[in-house]
């Protein structure tokens, strides 16, 4: 079953449009989404989830149809977005309380194990957490009222080393039945390297590109040599050609490995940053 399937999306903005953006996820998978500040990720989510009205294209998730099914589907998607302050004078303990009867199902048992595992002092004022324990805070809300899908806006952010692992750890559990599926932009590509199934690359409001995670990146090949072997036949295929004192880097297609082996680059496999700093050098 697929928990997300989201065809055409449009929103248009004065300097921006969301441009028919497709994205689909099965249950039991990871997607990360990914792209430069300012591209249509956040956007693309919250048009998702009717915090901005479409104007454009169907959405469904877990199987329900947005908008007609909202009150269901909010019952059955979990999200967590950058920059929500709650009550900043209230406690978490309160927050709670007032959050849960919001919903159908609460796991109380598990939202306890949640607080317990990120180390979150019930009795703290909301403003009195650090960036990272908002984040923190906010997930366990999220995950507390037996989500099916999970949609989180940049969930790693403003946590340092050791706490983004033990998320990357925590969505690996939540997936691990079979059952359950997270959709998740981020800008830090390294969690991904270790959790997503799939990748889905969007650029200036139109998608890029949706693929498993290791057929994207071997899509591409870094390559790299001395400025002298470049000419205006193997320029045109450098994807963010960049030229230094030492020489020159890019990005090519895979189908033009031949062509680059030909001309003498180094030849390498690249990571997702490699490719997302080279698509959007200018």
């Amino acid at each position: 079953m697929n928990l997300i399937e989201i065809n055409g999306l449009c929103k248009n903005f004065p300097s921006f449009q969301l441009k028919n953006v497709d994205i689909t996820l099965e249950e039991g998978f990871i997607m990360g989404f990914i792209g430069r500040n300012g591209a249509g990720k956040s956007t693309t989510l919250k048009t998702t989830l009717n915090l901005m009205k479409s104007e454009g294209g169907s959405i469904k998730l877990c199987g329900l149809e947005m908008p007609k099914d909202e009150l269901e589907i909010k019952n059955l998607v979990g999200y967590v977005f950058g920059g929500v302050d709650f009550y900043p004078e209230a406690k978490i303990s309160r927050i709670t309380d007032v959050t849960k009867s919001f919903y159908k199902e609460w796991n109380e048992k598990l939202y306890k194990e949640l607080c317990e595992r990120f180390e979150l002092d019930q009795n703290k004022k909301f403003k009195q957490l650090s960036a990272g324990m908002k984040v923190k805070y906010s997930l366990a809300v999220a995950m507390s009222h037996n989500p099916r899908l999970l949609i989180l806006d940049e969930p790693t952010s403003g946590l340092d080393p050791a706490a983004r692992d033990d998320l990357v750890l925590l969505f690996q559990e939540f997936i691990e039945d079979g059952k359950h599926s997270i959709l998740f932009s981020t800008h830090i590509t390294s969690d991904l390297e270790k959790c997503a199934d799939y990748i889905t690359y969007i650029k200036e409001g139109k998608i890029l590109a949706s693929d498993e995670r290791d057929a994207f990146r071997k899509s591409y090949i870094s390559v790299a040599g001395k400025k002298e072997q470049l000419n205006p036949d193997n320029e045109s295929k450098i994807i963010g050609l960049h030229t230094h004192q030492l020489g020159f880097e890019g990005l090519m297609k895979t189908e033009d490995k031949s062509l680059a082996k030909s001309e003498g680059f180094e030849i390498a496999e690249p990571t997702l940053e490699d490719i997302m700093i080279h698509i959007e050098r200018r």
